[in-house]
C-alpha cells in the first residue's frame, strides 16, 4: 500500500499525467464542465496553493534545467515515455469497444519498441500507424456513462474529479502493465527504479514543455485556480467524447502537452 501511495503521488502529477458510446454522450451532455460541482472548493484551493509552492521550488526549476538538454535527446525522451503510455491506452481502447484503435496502438507499440529502439524513434508513423489519442480508465468510465462527480485537487497530483481519481486507482491495481512488470511482480528483467525513473522523467519532460503556457495562463488569469479548473474539465469532457475541438489556450494534443516547444 505504501508503494502504491508513493507511485500515486509521483506519477499522477507527472502524467496528468482522449469514442464515447451513446450512453456516455448523454451523461456528458448533462454534465458540462461548468456544471461539475466544486464541492470542496475551500479545501481544494488550499491544496492548490500547496501544489503551487512545490512547483515553484522543485518542479519548475528542474524542468527549466531540463530544457538545456539538446532537443534531439528531449524529443527522444518524450517519444519513449509516450510509447509506454500505449500500454494503458490499449486496454482502454478495448474496454470502450474501439478495436481498430487498439490494433493500431498495439502495432505502434511493437514497431516503436523494437525498430524504434524502446520508443525513442517513431518509425510506426512511417509505416502508416499514425499516433492515436491517449486513453485512460477515467475516460473509459466517462464513456460508459459514469458522471464526473465533484471536482478535486489532489496533493501533488493536481486536478481531478471523483471519477478520474477512481480511474487513477484502477491504473495501479493491475491496470498498468508497465507497473506490473517493474514493481508489482518479481521479474528478473526490470526493477522498481525503472518504473519510477520513467514516470519522473515523463513528468519533467511534460513540465518543461509547458513552462511558457502555464506562466502565460497564470499571468493573464484573474483567478488562476478557476482557470485551471475550467481548462481541466473542458479537456476531460472533450477527450471522453473524442472531440477534435481545441480548448482555449490549448492545442489539440493533450492536457499533459498544452504546448510543445
Amino acid at each position: 500500500m505504501k508503494k502504491i501511495t508513493i507511485i500515486l503521488f509521483l506519477s499522477i502529477f507527472f502524467s496528468v499525467a482522449a469514442n464515447a458510446g451513446s450512453d456516455g454522450a448523454n451523461v456528458l451532455s448533462k454534465n458540462k464542465p461548468e456544471s461539475v460541482k466544486d464541492c470542496f472548493e475551500s479545501v481544494n484551493r488550499g491544496i492548490f496553493g500547496f501544489n503551487q509552492f512545490l512547483d515553484n521550488v522543485i518542479f519548475e526549476p528542474v524542468a527549466r534545467g531540463y530544457r538545456y538538454i539538446p532537443s534531439p535527446i528531449r524529443i527522444g525522451t518524450g517519444n519513449a515515455v509516450s510509447n509506454l503510455s500505449i500500454l494503458i491506452t490499449v486496454p482502454n481502447n478495448l474496454l470502450q469497444g474501439n478495436i481498430k484503435e487498439a490494433g493500431v496502438n498495439t502495432l505502434r507499440f511493437v514497431v516503436n519498441t523494437t525498430v524504434g529502439i524502446l520508443g525513442i524513434f517513431d518509425p510506426a508513423a512511417a509505416f502508416g500507424f499514425e499516433k492515436k489519442e491517449k486513453e485512460d480508465y477515467g475516460q473509459t468510465l466517462g464513456a460508459w456513462g459514469v458522471g464526473p462527480g465533484c471536482y478535486l485537487i489532489l496533493p501533488v497530483l493536481g486536478p481531478s474529479t471523483v471519477r478520474d481519481t477512481v480511474g487513477t486507482v484502477a491504473t495501479f491495481v493491475g491496470g498498468d502493465p508497465w507497473y506490473n512488470v517493474t514493481t508489482r511482480n518479481d521479474t528478473s528483467y526490470f526493477k522498481e527504479s525503472d518504473y519510477y525513473g520513467t514516470r519522473i522523467t515523463g513528468g519533467i519532460d511534460y513540465r518543461a514543455k509547458n513552462i511558457d503556457s502555464f506562466d502565460s495562463l497564470e499571468q493573464n488569469s484573474i483567478d488562476f485556480y478557476a482557470s485551471i479548473r475550467s481548462l481541466y474539465l473542458q479537456d476531460r469532457q472533450q477527450k471522453i467524447l473524442n472531440s477534435k475541438k481545441i480548448t482555449d489556450t490549448m492545442d489539440d494534443s493533450d492536457w499533459e502537452e498544452i504546448e510543445s516547444n
